[in-house]
C-alpha cells in the first residue's frame, strides 16, 4: 500500500471512484488520463502527483482540505503579491503585513527612520505576542479564567525598551 502523510492513496482513489460509481475506464476518461494509470494507482504500483490526486478527487465531487492538530480547517493566507517594498522585493511570507503603521509598530521607529507605507514586525516575540492576544480576544468565553495577555501598548513598550539604542 502507498501511504502519504498518514493516509492511503490507494484507498482514497478507490473510494472516490466508487463514490462516482464509475469503472476504471470511465473514471480515467472523466479525469482525462489513460485507464492503465488508474489501475496502477489502485494497485499501489504508481503514486499520483498532487495535481493528479486533486483531479481524481474532484472527478468524484471531493476536495482536499488542510486541518491542524485540533482538526480545524486551515484557511489559505491572503495573497499580497502586489505589495512590494521600496526595493521591489516581496515581503517575507511568514510575517504579517502592517499597512499604515502606528507609531511604535515598525521596528525602525526606535532608530528614528521614516515610517514606510507598509511594514512587518521583525521581532518574532512581538508577532507571537500579537497572535496570542488575538487568539485570546477571539476566544474570551473559552478562556474566561485565564489572565489577560499584555496589551498592544504594553508589548510595544517592552519591545522598544529592548531594542532602543543606549
Amino acid at each position: 500500500m502507498v501511504e502519504i502523510a498518514g493516509f492511503l492513496t490507494v484507498g482514497l482513489v478507490r473510494a472516490a471512484r466508487r463514490r462516482a460509481d464509475l469503472s476504471q475506464r470511465a473514471f480515467a476518461e472523466k479525469v482525462g488520463i489513460h485507464h492503465g494509470t488508474i489501475a496502477k494507482i489502485e494497485s499501489g504500483e504508481r503514486l499520483p502527483s498532487l495535481g493528479l490526486f486533486v483531479r481524481l478527487m474532484a472527478a468524484a465531487g471531493l476536495r482536499l482540505v488542510v486541518i491542524d492538530e485540533s482538526k480545524r480547517q486551515v484557511q489559505p493566507m491572503e495573497d499580497y503579491d502586489d505589495v512590494r517594498n521600496l526595493a521591489g522585493r516581496r515581503f517575507p511570507t511568514h510575517q504579517d503585513l502592517i499597512f499604515d503603521p502606528d507609531p511604535g509598530e515598525w521596528w525602525g521607529d526606535c532608530y528614528g527612520l521614516a515610517r514606510p507605507p507598509e511594514t512587518f514586525h521583525r521581532s518574532k516575540a512581538v508577532r507571537d505576542a500579537q497572535r496570542r492576544r488575538s487568539r485570546w480576544e477571539v476566544r474570551v468565553n473559552q478562556l474566561r479564567g485565564a489572565p489577560s495577555p499584555p496589551s498592544r501598548r504594553e508589548y510595544y513598550s517592552m519591545y522598544l525598551a529592548r531594542f532602543r539604542p543606549t
